[in-house]
């Protein structure tokens, strides 16, 4: 059995370190150029230098995308950048430009690459031209079937790493290279800049009947026709194993810290659960399902993974999230009374039921006992976002541990 690696997406410094407290054995991460992600926060520089400070001294890898569709404007700041990077030394870049390859293998040649999902890596002959090339890991084509990795992991020296999604957003495009966002809006999707199109609300039109919107579906309100859901294969860890993967990604580096801590926890106990059982795996299928449920989600698909998709993938009526739990904050300090110290995110009150989630995967269900402003005067609610406050929860709350709150329906 290959090892197998988590890898997390994190938006920021503090979720990094949420994914780092909460199973990660990799993060990837995004700097303020040529990634992805523009409108995610992403990193400066320092913090990338402190992020993989923080994540080295716990033994989990970073790997920084630059996985832009390069013009050649954008060639010689490229260059500048990986010269900076050398400097922090990630354990690997995203790359998906062949230009942005050759440069990094000039400027970086101590770097491991991999080879960016934009690439459209579909067969092994792909996988093997990238490993003659230097790389060192093929994030998987979306559309791949668990069949067709298997055929690829057969394929390609032992030595060369496949990556694939095991969770999260799911969008319409061939290996992520869409351009509905660059025809409407000129944001382009391949520059980290996508306006997500896809969870627009479309109707038809035909030529010669200009004003006359017609519902795709037989539904007065329109359909969503591009809106697929997410993507979840918590139930199918074995499979994903059994194929020769090496790194299971969760999609999300625009997610919340509680979407991290949640889908993070859940598949780190998924994989340590099958690789010391299948049976105990198998035996805690419902614990899993429960969990994965608790952060944001549109309905969940397995993809491309056991053939091509039906109807059944897409929602056609809505693009709203599922979303069961607020997020309230992380603990940071403690004062001389043990009172967690914390900056609120979501207005929190004294007396409510909250949830502390324990990176080993126990749910503490406590009762806010009192909260306090930094001065120490009592408050009987924090409505006001990022507060600092003391929070009296009747027991002592370790530092990292993320505090959720579950939403009435």
């Amino acid at each position: 059995m290959r090892k197998t690696e988590l890898l997390i997406p994190a938006s920021s410094l503090e979720v990094l370190k949420v994914a780092v407290t909460y199973g990660a054995d990799a993060v990837y991460i995004g700097g303020e150029m040529f990634g992805l992600r523009a409108k995610a926060r992403n990193f400066s520089l320092e913090e990338m230098k402190e992020g993989i400070l923080y994540a080295h001294e716990r033994g989990v890898k970073v790997y920084i995308t630059a996985n832009i569709v390069a013009r050649n404007e954008d060639l010689p700041g490229i260059r500048e950048y990986f010269r900076e990077l050398k400097e922090i030394g990630p354990d690997a870049l995203i790359i998906s430009d062949p230009g942005v390859f050759a440069i990094a293998k000039e400027e970086v040649p101590e770097i491991d690459i991999h080879i960016s999902t934009q690439a459209n890596s579909t067969n092994y002959g792909t996988y093997n031209f990238w490993y003659q090339q230097g790389a060192t890991r093929v994030v998987a084509a979306r559309e791949l079937s668990l069949k067709e990795i298997g055929e690829i992991r057969q394929q390609i020296p032992e030595d060369m790493e496949i990556e694939c999604f095991i969770h999260g957003a799911m969008c319409i495009s061939h290996s992520g290279r869409c351009l509905l966002s660059s025809y409407f809006t000129d944001r382009s999707a391949n520059m980290g800049a996508c306006t997500h199109p896809c969870r627009w609300k479309y109707y038809v039109m035909e030529e010669s009947r200009p004003g006359e919107y017609l519902p795709v579906e037989e539904n007065e309100r329109g359909t969503y026709i591009f809106n697929s859901k997410d993507l979840c294969m918590i139930e199918h860890v074995p499979e994903m194993i059994e194929a020769g993967i090496d790194s299971f990604k969760i999609e999300g580096r625009m997610k919340t810290a509680l979407y991290v801590a949640t889908v993070a926890r859940t598949y780190r106990q998924a994989i340590d659960d099958y690789q010391k059982s299948p049976d105990l795996y198998a035996s805690r299928m419902d614990y899993y399902r429960e969990e994965i449920a608790k952060c944001t989600y549109r309905l969940f698909t397995t993809g491309f993974y056991f053939g091509k998709t039906d109807a059944n993938a897409q929602i056609y009526n809505e693009n709203t999230y599922v979303k069961e739990y607020t997020y309230i904050g992380i603990v940071e300090g403690h004062n001389e009374a043990g009172y967690a110290y914390m900056m609120q995110r979501n207005k929190l009150s004294s007396g409510e039921e909250v949830e502390v989630m324990n990176p080993n995967g126990e749910n503490l269900a406590l009762t806010v006992k009192g909260i306090y402003d930094e001065e120490g005067n009592r408050m009987e609610s924090a409505p006001h976002p990022k507060q600092m406050l003391y929070v009296d929860f009747g027991r002592k709350i370790l530092e990292g541990w993320l505090v959720r709150r579950k939403e009435e329906k």
